[in-house]
C-alpha cells in the first residue's frame, strides 16, 4: 500500500461514522432538496408569462410532485380490454385506499386525449413503487408497460405526437427521439389500421448519445413494428438520405417531423428537482444556438406541406419563441405557425408572447441587441430578441404557439409550435455558383445573412463540382448531406450507390465517418432471392405468394443465421440506398428464430412471438384455433398434455408433424362475458403435448385479460420481501435461463424447449369458459412453480 492509501485510510478511520438506521441509510435520510431558487422567480415574474394574480398557484404546482399519467397503446387491438381491465378492476380497488395519511383519488382520463387512452391520478412515482397497499397496480403497470400495452408518459409529452396528426403513409422523422415515449406514439400512429401488416409509412428516430438509442431501441421494441428505424447522428447535421421512386434515386423528404429539442427543462422541476438547484438562464443562452441549428436542420428535410412540431420542456422565450420566430424569419414566407388552437379541446394552453426579455446569469436584463455590450456578444445573440419592427412581427403570428403552464391541469411546463412548409427554403430555391477552383467562401449568389449556420458550415466545405441541371429539376447535394436539397417541379435525381458494395449488404459507414465512441453495430444483410434459407420456411408454414421475402434480413454476413427480422420495403429502400453515411444502430422485428436440431422437425425455424402479429396474415399451415380455456392452460403451463386441452385442439393437431405452429384464438360474440379480442400465439407441437413460446410479461397480460389473478402479494416468510415476480426471475436465473433467447432453446424429450411455468388455482385451469369479468383467487405459493420435466 502506498503512502498516499494510508494517510487516506487513516484519514477514513479518524472520521466519525454516521449512524445507519434500519433500512441502512444515513439515519436521518439525505438532506431534502430546498425547492428555491431567487433567479427563476425574478425572471419569470418579470417577463410576465403567468396570468394576473395566479402567480402564487404556478410556484406552488412546481413544489409539488408531478403525478403518475399513463397511456394505453391505442393501435393494439386489446386496448379496449385494457381499458376495461383498469376501470372496472384496478382503479376500483384504489377506491377509498388512503397512502400516507392522504386518500387516493380515482384516475381520470385526460379530457384532450382521445378515446380515454391516457388517465393520470394524484398518485407521485415514489408514492407508486413504495406503498405496500400499491403494490398490486404497481406490478400491473410495470408488466403491463414491458409487454408494450402502457407507456407510463408525462402528460404534456404525449401534445407534439397528437398535433402532427400522423397517417399511415407518413414517412416521418423524429430528430431527438430518446428516450422515445414520443416515438412510441408516432409508431402507434402509423399502425393505426391494424389489418395492414406493413404501412407505406415508417419512423425514422434519431439521437446523437448513443448510449440513449439503446434506450430508443427498448421502447421501439415493445411495439414490434416493420417499420421504425433508430440512427445515431447529430440532429444539426443529420444526412440527406435518398429513396428509389420509380426507378430513380430521389432525396427523401419527410412529411412529419418531430424537432423535441434538447433546453433547459425548467419545466420538469416537479420531477427533476435537481433543477431547483441547478437552474440558471446561462443554460438557455448556450443552447439557443443549437436548438436552431436543429430545427432548421428539420425544416430543410421536410417536404412541402409537410408539418413539423417544435417542441421543449422549458418556459424559456429564449428557448421557445425566439427559435421559431428566428426560423420564421428566415424562412422568407416558406414557413408558417399553424392555428391549432381548435384542436385538442380540453388542453388548458396560453399563446406564445411577443415581447420577451434576455437576462444574464448574473441578473443584468438586456431588451434590444444593440444595447448588449461587445463582451457579451458570444454569449448572447441578435436572435435571442423578438423583432423591432411591428409588422413583421405580427406576420409572424407567435400567439399560435402553445404554452402549457403546471398549475392549469396539474402537469409540467412545456411549449409547443407546429410549422408547415409552404415552399422551399430561400437558401436552397436555386443552385449555388460554384466558385473558380482555389477560391473559397460561401458559393457565389449566396448571402451569408441568409444562409443558417449549418448550411454556412456545409457551404464552407462544398467541393467544386459539376451538377447535371435539368430544366424541370434541379439538384445539388452537399459533402456529408448538410444542405438540403429541394427541387423545381419534380424531386432531383441523386447519383446511385458507389460500385463495388454486395447487394443487400447494409453495413456500417466508412471508419473515417464513425464517431469515435459508441458499439460497434453488426452490419444488416437482406435475404437474397437464391438464398437456400427461404425454400424449407416458405415449404413449412406455407407462406403466401404475395409474402415480402425481400424484406427479410439478418445481422451476421458469415456463419450461421440465427435470427431472421423483416421491415417493411421502405425501410429496405432507406436501408439499401443509405448505408455509406448512415449510422443505424437498430431496426427490423424478429419473426424467425433458428432451433437447435430443427432440421429433423422439417424446418430450422421457429416463429417468434415478437413477430407473430406481422407473419400471420401471409402464414397458411400450421395454424390450430384454440378456445378460452385452451389459452389459460397454455399460459399457465409448462408443457401441458394434449388430453388437457379441448378436444378440437386434439383434432386439429392428429395428422400435425412436430415443430413450429400457429394457436390462434378468435372471440365468440355469443359469450359477451369471454375476451372480445383475438390472440396469436406461437407455439410448438411435441409428441404428446404443446407448448406457448410467448415471453413471461406477454403471458401475464393474456391471462389478466381472461380473468386469471396473476399477482402475489409480497411472502411473510420470505426476509427480503421478494415478490413473486422478483423470486421467479430468481428461479429462473438459478436454472440458468434468464432472459436470453439462446437459453431458452434447451431440448426436452418431446422436442421442446424448457420454460418457467406460471400456476393458478385448480379451479382457474379448468377448460370451461369463466366469467373474466370476476376476480379469481391468489395463485399458488411459488414452491409449486419449480420446473419439471414432463417426458413426451
Amino acid at each position: 500500500m502506498g503512502r498516499r492509501q494510508r494517510h487516506k485510510r487513516r484519514e477514513q478511520e479518524a472520521r466519525p461514522r454516521r449512524e445507519r438506521g434500519p433500512g441502512g441509510w444515513p439515519e436521518g435520510g439525505y438532506p431534502e432538496i430546498v425547492k428555491e431558487n431567487a433567479l427563476f422567480e425574478r425572471y419569470y415574474a418579470a417577463l410576465g408569462l403567468v396570468p394576473d394574480g395566479e402567480w402564487g398557484s404556478f410556484m406552488a404546482a412546481l413544489r409539488e410532485p408531478l403525478p403518475a399519467t399513463l397511456r394505453i397503446t391505442g393501435y393494439k387491438s386489446h386496448a379496449k380490454e385494457i381499458l376495461h381491465c383498469l376501470k372496472n378492476k384496478y382503479f376500483k380497488e384504489l377506491e377509498n385506499q388512503v397512502v400516507d395519511g392522504q386518500k387516493i383519488e380515482m384516475p381520470q382520463p385526460l379530457s384532450w386525449y382521445p378515446e380515454e387512452l391516457a388517465w393520470h391520478t394524484n398518485l407521485s412515482r415514489k408514492v407508486l413503487r413504495k406503498s405496500p397497499q400499491l403494490e398490486k397496480f404497481h406490478h400491473f403497470l410495470v408488466s403491463e408497460t414491458e409487454c408494450g400495452n402502457i407507456s407510463r408518459q408525462e402528460a404534456v409529452s404525449m401534445i407534439p405526437p397528437l398535433l402532427l396528426r400522423v397517417q399511415p403513409h407518413h414517412k416521418i422523422l423524429d430528430l431527438c427521439a430518446a428516450p422515445g415515449s414520443k416515438t412510441a406514439q408516432l409508431i402507434e400512429m402509423l399502425h393505426a389500421d391494424m389489418s395492414i401488416p406493413f404501412p407505406e409509412g415508417f419512423v425514422i428516430a434519431n439521437d446523437v448519445d448513443n448510449k440513449r438509442c439503446y434506450l430508443l431501441v427498448h421502447q421501439a421494441k415493445r411495439l414490434n413494428s416493420p417499420c421504425i428505424m433508430v440512427v445515431n447522428h447529430d440532429a444539426s447535421s443529420i444526412p440527406n438520405l435518398q429513396i428509389t421512386k420509380n426507378g430513380k434515386k430521389e432525396v427523401l423528404f419527410y412529411d412529419r417531423i418531430l424537432c423535441d429539442v434538447p433546453c433547459s427543462g425548467d419545466g420538469t422541476m416537479r420531477k427533476n428537482i435537481d433543477v431547483w438547484k441547478k437552474w440558471t438562464t446561462q443554460n438557455s443562452l448556450q443552447l439557443h444556438g443549437l436548438q436552431l441549428r436543429i430545427a432548421t436542420r428539420g425544416v430543410e428535410q421536410l417536404a412541402e406541406g409537410g408539418r413539423m412540431v417544435y417542441s421543449t420542456c422549458s418556459l424559456n422565450p429564449v428557448e421557445n419563441e425566439a427559435v421559431v420566430a428566428s426560423l420564421l424569419e428566415k424562412s422568407e414566407g416558406a414557413l408558417e405557425l399553424a392555428d391549432v388552437s381548435l384542436e385538442l379541446p380540453g388542453l388548458k394552453r396560453m399563446p406564445g408572447v411577443t415581447q420577451w426579455k434576455v437576462m444574464t446569469k448574473d441578473g443584468q436584463w438586456f431588451e434590444d441587441w444593440k444595447a448588449v455590450p461587445p463582451s457579451r456578444h458570444t454569449q448572447i445573440r441578435p436572435t435571442m430578441f423578438p423583432l423591432k419592427d411591428e409588422a413583421k412581427l405580427k406576420a409572424l403570428n407567435l400567439e399560435r404557439c402553445l404554452r402549457i403552464l403546471p398549475h392549469h391541469q396539474n402537469t409540467g411546463g412545456f411549449f409547443v409550435a407546429v410549422l408547415i412548409k409552404k415552399s422551399p427554403m430561400p437558401w436552397n430555391r436555386r443552385p449555388p455558383k460554384i466558385n473558380p477552383p482555389g477560391v473559397g467562401g460561401v458559393p457565389l449568389g449566396l448571402a451569408w445573412d441568409r444562409v443558417p449556420g449549418n448550411a454556412v458550415g456545409a457551404l464552407t466545405r462544398y467541393k467544386t463540382e459539376h451538377v447535371a441541371q435539368s430544366s424541370e429539376a434541379v439538384s445539388v447535394e452537399a459533402v456529408g448531406g448538410d444542405v438540403a436539397t429541394e427541387t423545381r417541379g419534380e424531386d432531383p435525381e441523386v447519383k446511385a450507390s458507389p460500385e463495388g458494395k454486395k447487394d443487400g449488404v447494409c453495413g456500417p459507414p466508412p471508419t473515417k465517418k464513425m464517431k469515435l465512441f459508441g458499439f460497434k453495430e453488426d452490419p444488416f444483410v437482406f435475404l437474397s432471392e437464391e438464398d437456400p434459407l427461404f425454400s424449407p420456411i416458405q415449404t413449412f408454414y406455407a407462406l403466401d405468394p404475395s409474402f415480402p421475402r425481400m424484406n427479410l434480413l439478418t445481422r451476421t454476413q458469415e456463419g450461421k443465421k440465427k435470427q431472421l427480422y423483416m421491415v417493411s420495403k421502405e425501410i429496405r429502400d432507406v436501408l439499401l440506398n443509405n448505408s455509406e453515411k448512415l449510422k443505424v444502430i437498430n431496426t427490423g422485428i424478429k419473426v424467425w428464430c433458428r432451433n437447435s436440431d430443427g432440421e429433423q422437425f422439417g424446418c430450422a425455424f421457429r416463429l417468434a412471438q415478437e413477430g407473430i402479429y406481422t407473419l400471420y396474415p401471409f402464414i397458411n399451415a400450421r395454424i390450430v384455433t384454440i378456445r378460452s380455456g385452451d389459452v389459460k392452460v397454455l399460459l399457465t403451463e409448462e408443457n401441458p398434455f394434449l388430453y388437457k386441452l379441448s378436444n378440437e385442439v386434439q383434432s386439429q393437431v392428429k395428422e400435425m408433424a412436430m415443430g413450429s405452429m400457429v394457436l390462434k384464438y378468435e372471440p365468440d360474440p355469443n359469450q359477451p362475458e369471454t375476451l372480445q379480442c383475438s390472440i396469436v400465439l406461437c407455439g410448438w407441437l411435441g409428441k404428446t403435448s404443446i407448448r406457448a413460446f410467448v415471453p413471461k410479461n406477454e403471458r401475464l397480460h393474456y391471462l389478466r385479460m381472461m380473468g386469471v389473478e396473476v399477482f402475489r402479494a409480497k411472502r411473510k416468510e420470505d426476509g427480503e420481501g421478494k415478490t413473486e415476480v422478483a423470486a421467479a426471475q430468481q428461479e429462473a436465473e438459478d436454472l440458468g435461463c434468464e432472459g436470453k433467447e439462446a437459453a431458452q432453446t434447451e431440448e426436452q424429450p418431446n422436442g421442446q424447449p424448457a420454460q418457467e411455468p406460471i400456476r393458478p388455482t385448480e379451479a382457474e385451469l379448468g377448460n370451461h369458459v369463466g366469467d373474466r369479468r370476476e376476480s379469481t383467487q391468489s395463485m399458488e405459493s411459488p414452491d409449486s412453480a419449480n420446473l419439471s420435466d414432463i417426458p413426451g
